[in-house]
């Protein structure tokens, strides 16, 4: 009997076949998402880069319609809609000098909400490529058990014994075991590339929404300062004086 693959596809029964056929849609699945998570945090990332210098220029100018809308254009970065949305969410009452408190915490739970969702889609896919990972192997393993069942129950109905007689479909039923190995790899070593990834994105936000809270708070009560925002911070500290 020769050993090469293409012999031992064929000398496979029907159950090891399909045990590899289904690790290969596994593969497939796996490098799809593997693609796909790749370019999304590629296309975040620069975005990021583009965006961020533009935006603190708009910042400094105080002009928020144009950071606004700066954000709505970097539909990618997370980054952008992370502090986008808090923007929007402020504008009319910055704009109008009627800035509270309440304001300020209604952007908090404005970023924190957007975030939240953010960070959704960016796992969006880890599941599949944990499960790949974690499960490859053993489906492997089932498509091995089997082919060695099968080589020992030939052996007995042929009533030959040795080595020589099995070393075929031990070899055959190997195979789905390493197939199997092969395809949990690179699904492992995806997915714990991108949640390290993830996780330095969700530092990024975090740093930035706290920039642009700070921002917020020293805007209102800088060149906002008749807004009552700063008079209720005024009222706060001058209240144990008067006292």
């Amino acid at each position: 009997m020769q050993m090469d693959l293409m012999s031992l596809w064929h000398e496979m029964g029907w159950f090891a076949k399909g045990v590899v056929y289904l690790l290969f849609i596994m593969s497939a699945y796996s490098t799809t998402i593997l693609i796909q998570k790749w370019w999304a945090m590629r296309k975040a990332q620069g975005e990021t880069k583009k965006f961020a210098p533009e935006f603190s220029q708009f910042l400094e100018e105080d002009n928020l319609t144009e950071a606004i809308n700066l954000a709505e254009g970097y539909k990618k970065s997370h980054v952008a809609r992370v502090l986008g949305g808090a923007l929007a969410e402020v504008r009319p009452l910055i704009q109008d000098g009627s800035v509270t408190v309440s304001d300020i915490n209604s952007a908090e739970r404005a970023i924190e909400r957007e975030m939240l969702m953010t960070v959704v889609e960016l796992k969006r896919g880890l599941g599949v490529l944990a499960t790949v990972g974690a499960t490859a192997p053993f489906v492997g393993l089932v498509g091995t058990t089997m082919g060695i069942v099968n080589s020992f129950t030939a052996m007995q109905s042929s009533g030959s014994g040795g080595i020589s007689s099995i070393a075929g479909g031990v070899a055959e039923a190997l195979i789905t075991t390493a197939i199997g190995i092969g395809v949990a790899i690179p699904a492992v070593w995806s997915y714990n590339y991108f949640q390290t990834k993830i996780d330095n994105l969700i530092a990024e936000m975090t740093y930035t929404s706290k920039e642009m809270v700070d921002y917020l708070i020293k805007g209102v009560s800088g060149e906002f300062g008749r807004s009552r925002f700063t008079r209720e911070f005024n009222t706060a500290g001058q209240t144990p004086m008067a006292k």
